[in-house]
């Protein structure tokens, strides 16, 4: 029996949380830096220690869930990446050890779990470094975010994940980096369903099937201005500022207008057809609208959440906007959960099948190198 009790970090509303558990991970105890974030969890039954994470111990977060140095499965988290000030080698504004980020590797330190899962926004595998003067370097944010971890002697793989690929209703690319402190055969999780499959079960989820049955329960929801849903009525499901009637398309698309960019978030109308768009913190901002499919109004916090697959016993504490931003920042559960499994797979050392035979096993290589991206 695997003793999978772990610690979160930078928690937000649980998410990535949820679906850890739902794979058999037990998620201790949490931290957050925003009351409200931590007023959640408790709220659903779960411990979590408010406050600025780099004023708590490691010991202070052992202590809470008694475990000592070494024992926990995983630590998991979402660490943001950009710093408060210019960091301690004058690398540059956005150098990661500036950030909160060296929290979390500090954490992993002291703490040495098994494992941890780390994840962000896909840019960071992109991001170069910038000097003092906003100047781009020769150097990448990931490279030495792989430093830092290999410091640790923690081995690494890493990639983005599109969620709608491990069957959440929703477009949604995330940087996952999971690491090893025993040198275990970690890989990133497979693909669960497709664009394509003659199971409906492993097809993409849509929007439709996944909060149809919310449209008349309103519930919490924030409102468009009155001149934005006079332009947002005159674009069909699934359409957006490109639908528009062409003589009131600039009027409606101001400044924007002219500006290069797809702007496919303008007036954007969800269609109940498609899985959803990624679901941002707020649904009514002019360049990210998310307009229900056939009502004039933004999805409700409901819908949301129902996208993002937190159960709908989930209480989510806060104001409304407030309650837009937890579950827009949330990793999708769909997404948490097949980590979660995969790492439990691996812990387990059930993860493959080895057989000599290799004819008809290239899709499934084809497959797992797609998600690949990289290792350490």
């Amino acid at each position: 029996m695997i003793d999978t009790r772990s610690i979160s970090l930078f928690s937000g509303a649980m998410g990535l949380d949820i679906g850890l558990m739902r794979a058999g991970i037990q998620i201790e105890i949490g931290q957050d830096f925003d009351s409200a974030c931590i007023e959640t969890m408790r709220k659903n039954g779960h411990k979590g220690i408010a406050g600025d994470v780099r004023k708590i111990s490691s010991a202070g977060m052992l202590n809470a869930c008694n475990m000592v140095v070494g024992e926990p499965f995983l630590i998991c988290g979402g660490p943001p990446c950009q710093p408060f000030s210019t960091a301690g080698k004058r690398l540059g504004i956005n150098d990661p050890r500036g950030s909160l980020f060296k929290e979390f590797v500090r954490m992993i330190d002291e703490i040495r779990p098994r494992f941890f899962v780390m994840e962000n926004v896909k840019g960071l595998m992109s991001s170069i470094l910038k000097d003092e003067g906003g100047i781009s370097t020769n150097t990448k944010v990931l490279d030495i975010i792989l430093e830092e971890f290999s410091r640790l002697k923690y081995k690494t793989v890493y990639g983005v994940l599109d969620a709608v690929n491990y069957g959440v209703p929703q477009f949604r690319e995330r940087f996952i980096l999971i690491g090893s402190r025993d040198n275990e055969a970690i890989f990133l999780p497979a693909p669960t369903h497709f664009h394509i499959h003659q199971n409906a079960n492993y097809r993409w989820k849509t929007l439709g099937e996944t909060i149809r049955d919310l449209e008349n329960v309103k519930g919490d929801c924030a409102e468009f201005s009155e001149n934005r849903l006079k332009y947002l009525r005159m674009v069909p499901e699934g359409g957006n500022w490109r639908d528009l009637p062409l003589d009131v398309v600039e009027q409606a698309m101001g400044g924007a207008y002219k500006s290069g960019g797809g702007k496919v978030g303008f007036y954007r109308r969800l269609s109940y057809s498609q899985p959803s768009p990624t679901v941002v913190t707020s649904p009514v901002q002019k360049a990210t609208m998310m307009c229900h499919p056939i009502k004039d109004r933004p999805l409700s916090v409901a819908e949301y959440a129902r996208i993002q697959q937190f159960p709908d016993d989930w209480e989510i504490i806060g104001t409304i906007s407030n309650k837009y931003k937890q579950i827009g920042n949330a990793v999708p559960v769909g997404l948490a959960k097949a980590i979660g499994e995969t790492i439990i797979a691996i812990a387990a050392n059930k993860a493959e099948v080895v057989v000599k035979r290799t004819r008809g096993t290239g899709v499934h290589d084809k497959i797992q190198n797609a998600i690949m991206v990289g290792g350490a």
